[in-house]
């Protein structure tokens, strides 16, 4: 039986399928709730954020006074140059940009624009390091995430919670709400010389697969550093007592303000970690590389400044450690309690462990 005899026999599928066609346009077309609507939406909010992506570079470029043209824009976008241009065209319908042969600036309108929205990704990244669990390679690009969908008012509700901090976990200062910034400072770890001693006070996050190499080293915004040796290939040089190797590349990442003798912190810190059972000392601190919810359960535990800790026991495996601090013992993870600073304490002739 063919499909003309089928639908003669049965007239209530085509009554079914003209209902089901009708539905499908309402759903397509359905005003504001509709897929048409939600591809223009998704589609408008693409361009949004390209245009906010492209704002926070030039206006980075401006404050660092390096080269701003359609190619860089390009790449720091990720998308063709093409499409830069078209970009471009549209920044300046909106009077965000000026273009002069080949320079670009911002309005004082894109100036503002661009704070804006560096503003609400390192105060979500301050948020991010000091109140959550997310991974410290995934906060810029979670930053970035957020700072699109969210307003103005809800991160300044945000930064007020956070006691309106001043600079992002990276070092990089935040625009105050009126959009200053301080002027720029420090000199990058590659242009310093040997022997200069200073102290990191910023490490870019950008691009990502450096950052987190730099992770992995355990460099952060607050430790010293010492250079021991520089040559054409590579800079050594000693991070709180600890020494590193980079390259000039890796280095350029790294911005270090240099120290007079009067500053200078010639004792490597002790680390919690390499106590031996029976062994007590005074905490000094925490590192500033330890954040968020890791912080907090340790300061909870009585690992704050001032405490007495004895090391009483450990597993099998040398992980976690026992730690007796405050009448209580502890467990502590090794990857913990290399954050925290001691001074070891030296037993007397007639003390005991």
């Amino acid at each position: 039986m063919n499909t003309q005899n089928i639908l003669q026999l049965h007239p209530g599928w085509m009554l079914a399928t003209g209902l089901a066609a009708i539905v499908l346009l309402s759903w397509f077309f359905w005003p504001q709730k509709g897929a048409l609507a939600m591809i223009k939406t998704a589609r408008a909010t693409k361009e949004r954020v390209h245009l906010e992506d492209a704002l926070k570079f030039m206006f980075d470029c401006e404050y660092k006074n390096t080269p701003c043209n359609l190619n860089s824009i390009a790449g720091n976008l990720n998308i063709k140059p093409e499409k830069a241009g078209t970009l471009l065209e549209r920044l300046l319908e909106m009077d965000l940009i000026r273009m002069n042969e080949q320079q670009i600036s911002l309005t004082d309108t894109g100036k503002s624009y661009a704070l804006r929205v560096i503003r609400v990704h390192r105060i979500w990244e301050r948020y991010l390091a000091d109140e959550t669990s997310v991974s410290q390679t995934e906060w810029h690009n979670e930053a970035c995430r957020i700072e699109h969908h969210v307003t103005v008012e809800d991160t300044e509700k945000l930064a007020a919670q956070m006691g309106n901090p001043v600079f992002d976990p990276h070092g990089d200062p935040i625009p105050t709400p009126g959009g200053d910034l301080p002027v720029p400072k420090g000199v990058l770890l590659s242009e310093i010389k040997e022997g200069a001693v200073g102290r990191i006070i910023h490490i870019e996050d950008e691009p990502k697969n450096i950052y987190e190499q730099l992770v992995v080293l355990g460099l952060y915004p607050g430790m010293q550093v010492y250079v021991i040796d520089i040559s054409e290939n590579k800079i050594t040089f000693a991070a709180d007592g600890e020494e590193c190797t980079l390259t000039p590349l890796f280095a350029s990442q790294i911005t270090v303000e240099l120290l007079s003798d009067e500053q200078r912190i010639t004792q490597k810190h002790e680390l919690l970690s390499a106590l031996e059972i029976g062994e007590k000392a005074e905490v000094t601190g925490i590192s500033a590389n330890c954040r968020g919810q890791q912080r907090r359960r340790l300061m909870d535990l009585g690992i704050v400044p001032g405490s007495t800790v004895t090391v009483v026991m450990k597993s099998a495996s040398g992980d976690p450690i026992g730690y007796r601090v405050m009448g209580t013992t502890i467990g502590i993870r090794k990857n913990q309690a290399d954050h925290v600073f001691v001074h070891r304490k030296r037993k007397k002739e007639n003390e005991y462990a």
